[in-house]
């Protein structure tokens, strides 16, 4: 199955995603507001594949003047629904409809994997303004905690190591990134945690398997956890540059 395919499929299963995705803790936008040199509250952001919109409220609470981007069609209406106040427009990131040195920070949460960098770093410098951010951050599963280990290690013998996509943050002509990891935790049932895995690409493109795995794991899971309850624990990774003038 190929990346723009699996780009494709979250539309199938938005109010799925935007249900059970996790959200961010509030550390990780201290730390951005430290790395991007300027407080979010009044900040002109653009929250570049916003999906739902969780990283875009989030933005919103804490000042800042938001724009979603999204190009998926059930992922905009999802968003649509949410936040019914904020403007969204339908595009990605590789050509974005965006004035040029409008913004102050350009933020990616779990999306940047999705863009062309070739494309979306020009349109990045093209949209910012100087001294303006570009900010990529994504929850990445903490493999030091045992039980997550093991499924990741499941889920890869199972399907193979390049079912998680995620691409760190390189540089790039005219931009270097400074990086953070921000550790946090949420506490959700046994099903949230399944149905959180299952809007994974893989999960939602067809591949074979997908549901009977999910199905064992349950059992697996369950057995492990009898009150039902699962600690998910995360790491941020945080990737910011700052625009030159």
């Amino acid at each position: 199955m190929t990346t723009e395919s699996r780009a494709r499929s979250f539309s199938s299963a938005a109010a799925r995603y935007a249900a059970n995705r996790p959200s961010y803790p509030p550390e990780l936008f201290d730390t951005l507001a430290e790395l991007a040199g300027f407080p979010l509250a009044g900040a002109r952001v653009a929250d570049v594949g916003a999906g739902t919109g969780i990283a875009t409220s989030l933005l919103e609470a804490r000042g800042a003047r938001v724009v979603g981007v999204e190009p998926g069609e059930g992922m905009a209406a999802e968003f649509r629904r949410r936040n019914p106040g904020t403007p969204l427009v339908r595009a990605d990131g590789n050509r974005l409809p965006l004035s040029s040195g409008c913004l102050d920070l350009l933020t990616y949460a779990q999306s940047w994997h999705w863009t062309d960098p070739d494309r979306a770093v020009p349109e990045a410098l093209r949209v910012l303004r100087p001294g303006g951010a570009l900010a990529i951050w994504h929850n990445d599963p903490d493999v030091t905690v045992g039980w997550i280990a093991e499924q990741q290690s499941r889920i890869e013998a199972r399907f193979g190591p390049g079912w998680y996509i995620n691409e760190r943050a390189r540089p790039q002509d005219g931009l270097r990134f400074t990086d953070r990891h921000v550790s946090w935790s949420r506490r959700v049932p046994v099903d949230t945690h399944l149905a959180k895995l299952s809007t994974h690409s893989l999960f939602l493109v067809g591949e074979p398997g997908t549901d009977a795995f999910l199905a064992d794991e349950r059992a697996l899971l369950m057995g492990r956890f009898p009150d039902g309850w699962v600690e998910e624990h995360y790491v941020v990774e945080l990737n910011v540059a700052v625009r030159g003038g």
